[in-house]
């Protein structure tokens, strides 16, 4: 399997590989790391996963895009590896809410969140690539909430990886902050940034986007710019629809979304055979995505503090990869459409892509008292308790799903215990942290806060990574 970068046609760059994809992040003309062509799994190969448990499922769907980088038996014991800590045996168990309305929950993990399944996966694939090549990397992130802190539990203590995760002051629940600012490991560095998710994300790119810092630090990405994150999360999609009767029923999955990383896996999954009927996105009050699959027109605007603040974004990095496919694989015309977007704030209007966006997905916006009502709905009806996220992507699904029979699962991203204060006002229910986590509130906290200045934060960051002092002159 070869990779190419969403803004370079494949004959003006090098192809990559697997491991040089999963240690580069970011392609070196700022766009994302896209396959060269697409593996399909036939509805004999769909159907066969049914017999196997969620590691080797997820190692299955994995194995055409790792290729001869990982051997098979390898590339397995690894997936397990990172599942083996997971708090409930089946890792997503699906929950039914209804007749054909289901819920996958993603957060058994160590951060209690749906980051986990890809990042505790995406540690352990550092460590193999990395001890081969005698390398070591500086991976820096940005978060809205949930992809630092698994991130930070993926890559604390790894003896090649220095780790340095921006968030937004503010921003984030408070369970959200100390799962990152109290982990006492030496190559873990958090910066809480004076701005927005976006900020930090900008920051992000711009570290990747200075060649020399890049090449100095050998800069890597966690962030879900980095192709294997899109991959592992892919096996979820897969794993709930053969449950569900897939490739012989199509199956429809509504997600709540910011990044769209987590809804652009289930567009690969599509596009590798799975037969997917609707693909639905819920998006809070930074509806950028919600308004473009309505009206056409990409246009941002200020980021507002919601319930689920894991959502408040308003530039979807993902989003490209998905542009890149609608845009048939045209990374000049992709460049010049993100170019634009960068000056202006708003991506060039064509209505053919427009079109092919939403033959592929629909998009529901819900906003905070709808949320509210939503968690406290699910649990008169069900006993069961939603986040924030979780719960919008349940309103979505109950808002456009086509009710025809086919089986609805909505993605539950969070445990509720992330997000306290929101789900005792809407079920009179406080939701404990699990035992492992019980003392975290009295946890001492490491807090670096920096303004969103680009010369600071590389300040920071090469003052501390081991290859920065290394290498600075």
């Amino acid at each position: 399997m070869r990779y190419i970068s969403t803004r370079s046609a494949p004959d003006t760059q090098p192809e990559l590989g697997f491991e040089d994809v999963l240690l580069a992040g970011l392609a070196p003309d700022g766009g994302l790391y896209v396959p060269a062509s697409w593996p399909v799994f036939t509805a004999d190969e769909i159907r066969a996963m049914g017999r196997l448990s969620y590691p080797e499922l997820a190692a299955a769907v994995m194995q055409p895009f790792v290729g001869d980088a990982i051997a098979p038996a390898d590339l397995t014991r690894l997936v397990t590896e990172a599942y083996a800590g997971f708090g409930h045996p089946a890792v997503v168990p699906l929950r039914q809410l209804g007749t054909h309305d289901w819920l996958l929950e993603l957060f058994h993990g160590p951060t209690l969140a749906f980051k986990d399944m890809a990042l505790q996966v995406l540690g352990r694939l550092f460590d193999q690539v990395l001890t081969r090549r005698g390398e070591r990397v500086t991976i820096v992130g940005a978060t809205s909430g949930d992809t630092g802190s698994a991130a930070i539990e993926a890559c604390r203590d790894r003896a090649s990886v220095d780790i340095f995760i921006l968030y937004p002051q503010g921003r984030t629940s408070e369970v959200q902050r100390r799962q990152m600012t109290t982990v006492e490991a030496p190559n873990v560095w958090t910066i809480a940034v004076d701005g927005t998710f976006d900020d930090c994300q900008d920051l992000v790119k711009a570290m990747f986007g200075d060649a020399g810092f890049r090449h100095r630090l050998n800069l890597s990405a966690v962030n879900s710019i980095n192709w294997a994150r899109i991959l592992v999360q892919t096996a979820y999609y897969f794993a709930a629809a053969v449950a569900l009767g897939a490739p012989d029923r199509p199956v429809s999955f509504a997600v709540p979304t910011g990044n769209f990383g987590n809804v652009y896996a289930g567009w690969v999954a599509r596009r590798m055979g799975l037969p997917i009927e609707q693909l639905v996105i819920g998006t809070n009050r930074n509806d950028i995505l919600y308004r473009y699959v309505e009206t056409g027109r990409m246009a941002v605007s200020t980021v507002e503090p919601s319930f689920s603040p894991s959502m408040d974004i308003q530039v979807s990095s993902n989003f490209e990869r998905l542009y890149h496919d609608v845009a048939g694989g045209d990374g000049a015309a992709v460049a010049a459409a993100m170019a634009a977007f960068r000056a202006t704030g708003s991506l060039p209007e064509d209505h053919g892509r427009w079109q092919r966006v939403r033959e592929a997905i629909s998009a529901h916006r819900v906003d905070d008292a709808a949320t509210g009502a939503m968690i406290a709905r699910v649990y008169a009806e069900t006993g069961e308790i939603l986040d924030p996220h979780s719960a919008i992507a349940v309103a979505a699904a109950r808002a456009l799903g086509r009710h025809n029979g086919t089986p609805m699962v909505a993605l539950a991203s969070a445990h509720p215990a992330k997000f306290p204060e929101v789900v005792t006002e809407a079920t009179g229910i406080h939701p404990a942290l699990p035992p492992a986590m019980a003392d975290l509130l009295d946890r001492p906290e490491r807090i670096n806060r920096l303004p969103a200045d680009l010369a600071a934060v590389q300040r920071f960051v090469s003052d501390r990574a081991v290859l920065g002092r290394r290498n600075t002159p």
